[in-house]
């Protein structure tokens, strides 16, 4: 009964679509250049995957090699930066060779049989990077994928973590220390986007912690499914700051966007339910059947009439020809009690969400022959069994909430986020470091795009430029994005005057038919 518009070919032009971003980028050496009050002679980076380089849903060596990190280093380079080291993978194809379930490869775009376009896995080649073989030194890129705030001074996260566990200098250190002992002249810190993401990612079905007052980390999910508390991570961050600028060291530190903006929750709209008249009419009437049993049903446990026609109101929801918004399930209650209501129009369906189940009734309804025959039984003026009446019910196919963000947990998210965010600025502003406010540019970029020399850099899925397959991860292009934003504030903290990067000269996303 829906349209199947959840498509990349209609808005999909191959012009669009770069290819593997370039490594050599050129930087122009001439002018004034200088390091100003900064001394990036010893850069080190602190973070997660968005520090790392992630991208396409792996760690690979092309996303390494344009991570922001390595772009800034090479503008470092030119006013006493020193060498940049990174923990490269061993080659492009992403993941490990002992785990491909839980760590795959990276995705492509492919083209299937009728020419549709869609993210999937690269089987070109096999992983070729060992989840435990250790590689021996210390490395100025420091960012680890999965990583918490509450980790980068965790005592044993290598064991935890594969990602660091391939450069920890031993079983028992921890990243921010490793990266002190570097003497680092200059830092990133870029922490906090897991401490939110996963409950995201998940459609909210982590546990709030700011909601639980739980301030013990080390119960939290395992799977990184819950919501930091706000105390846990002033906390965890203040440490981070307090070790990493000692002796006035120093560095930048990044605030967190809204995780709600990124691709993987903005690309499949809630009003989806796309019906011509007749379908409509039909939806209408179905649901004006379930309001006369849900009544009939209340009305029979001695409720008074004009109660349970009231209570029963609520599901005769009325549907028009175009989109509609789909069907979202809730807790039962004495007030709701199918336990399923239409989602509002801020609410959000994941990127991982099943398509195909919803042009064939997710979200709506699954018509049976079964359910069709009790609807033309009410329709000729017949009262249906209860037996019949739980099979019109049960029809109703509510999305489930590990698909969706509600507007609870949407209020959740963006109360946690804002919390991290004053954090971080208030340490940045009382230890004197630069602060780059990426959240502002990232929200330009989901709102109207950000105009480079070559383009616009947006965040839709595929063709915006902005974000790499998973929907989460920065492009290459991106990348240069942030890294003109650090150096602007850089330039605003320390005087140091570098020339920026071009977005145009990095890559975004990988065309391959390669794939299973």
């Amino acid at each position: 009964m829906i349209k199947n518009n959840i498509k990349y070919l209609v808005i999909l032009a191959l012009g669009l679509v770069a290819c593997e971003p370039e490594f050599d980028n050129p930087i122009e050496e001439s002018g004034n250049f200088t390091s100003g009050d900064a001394d990036f002679s010893a850069y080190v980076a602190l973070g997660n995957s968005l520090t790392a380089g992630f991208a396409d849903g792996a760690l690979y060596v092309t996303g390494q090699e344009n991570s922001f990190p390595n772009i800034l280093s090479k503008q470092f380079a030119i006013a006493g930066g020193g060498e940049f080291t990174q923990p490269l993978m061993s080659d492009n194809v992403g993941g490990f060779v002992e785990d491909a379930v839980n760590f795959p490869p990276r995705l492509v775009l492919a083209f299937d049989a009728d020419g549709n376009p869609g993210p999937a896995r690269f089987t070109g080649e096999s992983p070729s990077t060992s989840i435990s073989a250790n590689l021996g030194s210390s490395f100025n890129n420091m960012g680890v994928p999965g990583a918490r705030v509450y980790h980068l001074d965790f005592a044993g996260y290598a064991t935890l973590n594969p990602y660091y566990g391939r450069f920890a200098q031993s079983p028992t250190a921890t990243v921010v220390d490793e990266a002190v002992a570097q003497s680092p002249t200059f830092f990133s810190l870029w922490i906090g986007n897991n401490d939110i993401l996963g409950y995201a990612t998940s459609g909210g079905v982590g546990q709030d912690h700011n909601e639980t007052g739980n301030v013990d980390p080390s119960t939290y999910s395992p799977a990184g499914l819950d919501i930091t508390n706000n105390n846990v991570f002033a906390a965890a961050y203040s440490g981070l700051v307090a070790k990493l600028a000692a002796n006035n060291t120093e560095g930048v530190l990044l605030n967190l966007p809204d995780v709600t903006s990124l691709p993987f929750f903005t690309t499949v709209p809630n009003n989806a339910l796309v019906l011509d008249a007749t379908q409509a009419a039909s939806l209408t009437g179905f649901f004006q059947a379930v309001a006369g049993i849900v009544t009939a049903q209340v009305a029979g446990t001695g409720v008074p009439l004009e109660q349970a026609q009231a209570l029963a109101s609520q599901y005769a929801i009325a549907f028009n020809p175009g989109p509609n918004r789909f069907l979202l399930k809730t807790d039962v209650t004495a007030t709701n009690p199918l336990g399923f209501r239409q989602m509002t129009e801020e609410e959000l369906l994941l990127l991982t969400i099943d398509s195909a189940a919803l042009a064939q009734g997710y979200g709506s309804v699954v018509l049976t022959p079964e359910v069709l025959q009790i609807l033309g039984i009410l329709q000729m003026g017949g009262t249906p069994t209860p037996e019949q009446g739980a099979m019109v019910i049960a029809a109703i196919d509510a999305i489930e909430d590990k698909d969706v963000l509600d507007s609870s947990e949407l209020d959740a998210i963006g109360a946690a986020r804002t919390a991290y965010n004053s954090t971080i600025a208030s340490l940045a502003s009382a230890n004197g470091l630069a602060f780059y406010n990426v959240s502002r540019d990232l929200s330009q970029a989901a709102n109207g795009g950000i105009p480079f020399d070559g383009g616009v850099i947006t965040s839709d899925f595929v063709t915006g430029g902005g974000f790499s397959l998973d929907g989460v991860h920065p492009t290459p292009r991106a990348h240069a994005l942030v890294t003109n934003g650090i150096l602007d504030a850089i330039e605003l903290t320390y005087g140091a005057k570098l020339p920026r990067v071009n977005p145009a000269d990095f890559g975004t996303i990988t065309v391959s038919n390669e794939v299973n």
